[in-house]
C-alpha cells in the first residue's frame, strides 16, 4: 500500500482540499504567481498584438522618455522598449522551458536510475554530476560559442547541460527516501521490478520536490538567458531580447537614465516571481512545513 513519506512531499498533495484556501493565504505563493502569471500573459499577447512593431525603426524618435505613444520611450534605433520586453519575454520563455525540460528530464532519469540500482551505477551517475556541475552555464555557452558560433540553440543546450547535474543529485536523493520506505519492501516482495517500483510508488512521491525544483530552475534559465544575451552570446538580433537591451541601455545611461531600468527591472520581477513561487510551493507541498503553518 502506497503512502507518502514524511521527508519526500508528494503532489498529491495538490488534490486535498485545504490546498487552494491554503495556498491563497501564503503570500510567496500568490505574490510569485501573480508575477509568473504577468509573464506568461506578456509572451502570450505579444504573439498577437504588440504597441509597435519591436523590429521598425524610427531614427529621429531615438531614445524618447516615455509618453502616451512609446509607454516606456524607444531605445537607440527609435524601436518602442515596451514591444520589444513584450517580445523578449517570448525568448525568456522559451530558453526556460527547453533548456529545465533537458534538465529535468535527463537528470531525473539519471537520478532514479542512481537510487534503483546503487553500487557503481550511482557512484558513475554522481561523479559525472560532479563533473558537470564544474562548467557554468555561462562557460559552457561560451565553449560552445567559440566552436558553433553564438545563438540561442547554444545558449539553450548550455543551459540545458547546466541543469542536468542539479536535478539528478535532487531525485536520487528524493528517490533514496522513498526506497527505504517499508511499502517498498512490500512491493519488492509482491515481485514488482526496480522498473515497476520507480515508475509506481517512487516517481510520484518525488513529483513534488521536482515540481518546486523546475520553478527555481526556470528562474535561473531566465537569468542565465539575460546574462548569456548581455554578453552577446545568446539571443541574436533583429530578435528581441532583455540582455541584450540591458546590454544596449549601459551605454546609453546619461543620453536616457529611464531605458536600463525597464529591461533591468523586467529581468528582476520575472526571476522573483519564479523563486517566490518555488518557495510558496515548497512549503505547501511539504507536509512538515504544512502541519507547521
Amino acid at each position: 500500500m502506497s503512502a507518502v513519506p514524511a521527508a519526500v512531499p508528494s503532489a498529491a498533495a495538490l488534490r486535498i482540499p485545504g490546498f487552494w484556501r491554503r495556498a491563497l493565504h501564503h503570500r510567496s505563493f500568490v505574490v510569485g504567481g501573480v508575477l509568473t502569471l504577468l509573464l506568461l500573459l506578456a509572451a502570450a499577447i505579444s504573439l498577437v498584438w504588440t504597441p509597435w512593431s519591436p523590429y521598425e525603426m524610427d531614427i529621429a524618435n531615438k531614445l524618447q522618455n516615455p509618453s502616451a505613444a512609446h509607454w516606456l520611450g524607444t531605445d537607440a534605433y527609435g524601436r518602442d522598449v515596451a514591444s520589444l520586453l513584450l517580445v523578449g519575454a517570448r525568448a525568456s520563455i522559451l530558453v526556460g522551458v527547453i533548456a529545465v525540460g533537458i534538465g529535468l528530464v535527463v537528470g531525473a532519469a539519471l537520478g532514479l536510475l542512481a537510487a534503483a540500482r546503487r553500487g557503481w551505477v550511482e557512484e558513475a551517475i554522481m561523479r559525472f554530476a560532479d563533473f558537470s556541475m564544474a562548467f557554468p552555464a555561462i562557460l559552457s555557452a561560451i565553449m560552445m560559442t567559440a566552436v558553433f558560433g553564438a545563438g540561442i540553440v547554444n545558449a539553450i543546450i548550455a543551459i540545458g547541460i547546466y541543469n542536468i547535474p542539479t536535478f539528478a543529485r535532487i531525485t536520487r536523493a528524493s528517490a533514496n527516501a522513498v526506497w527505504s520506505r517499508e511499502y517498498i519492501s512490500a512491493a519488492r516482495a509482491c515481485g514488482k521490478g526496480s522498473f515497476a517500483i520507480t515508475m509506481q510508488h517512487v516517481l510520484p512521491n518525488i513529483s513534488a520536490v521536482l515540481i518546486v525544483q523546475i520553478t527555481i530552475r526556470f528562474a535561473i534559465a531566465i537569468l542565465a538567458e539575460a546574462a548569456l544575451s548581455y554578453l552577446g552570446l545568446g539571443t541574436q538580433p533583429p530578435q528581441p531580447s532583455w540582455g541584450r537591451l540591458l546590454a544596449e541601455a549601459q551605454t546609453l545611461m546619461y543620453q536616457a537614465p529611464l531605458f536600463p531600468v525597464f529591461p533591468g527591472a523586467t529581468i528582476m520581477l520575472a526571476v522573483l516571481g519564479l523563486n517566490l513561487l518555488g518557495d510558496g510551493l515548497r512549503d505547501l507541498l511539504d507536509p512538515r512545513l504544512a502541519r507547521a503553518r
